[in-house]
């Protein structure tokens, strides 16, 4: 820390060799800054496990049962939507095929198997 003075001359700085005292912190300090640091990892755990949603994704299992149709030769998606709901939407249907079947493209190839959405299923 320095000190300014004014003098007749002009300004002259004094220097202090004061350092700034260092941090010591005690036992109990520590374990209440612990303590203060733990307590929203604490409250976010607890508030997720009583939250009532299931922790894990994915754990349900499915048993359900599609309809399977293999595609033939020059067939596409927008021939099977028209063939297997011939009332519908073909767009709506091809995206449903696309999802159901967890396919990249609507591309398909001869002889692949394809689940049959189930609101388009002849049962």
């Amino acid at each position: 820390m320095s000190t300014i003075t004014l003098t007749t001359t002009g300004f002259s700085r004094a220097r202090t060799n004061a350092r700034a005292p260092r941090l010591r912190i005690t036992r109990r300090g520590r374990v209440v800054l612990g303590a203060l640091l733990a307590a929203p990892i604490a409250v976010a755990l607890s508030l997720s496990a009583f939250s009532g949603q299931p922790a894990q994704a994915g754990s349900s299992v499915s048993t359900a049962s599609f309809e399977h149709i293999s595609v033939a030769p020059g067939e596409s998606l927008w021939d099977l939507a028209a063939w297997v709901a011939p009332g519908a939407d073909p767009r709506e249907v091809v995206a449903r095929f696309v999802e159901l079947n967890q396919l990249q493209t609507t591309e398909v190839q001869p002889g692949q198997r394809l689940a049959i959405p189930a609101e388009y299923s002849s049962n």
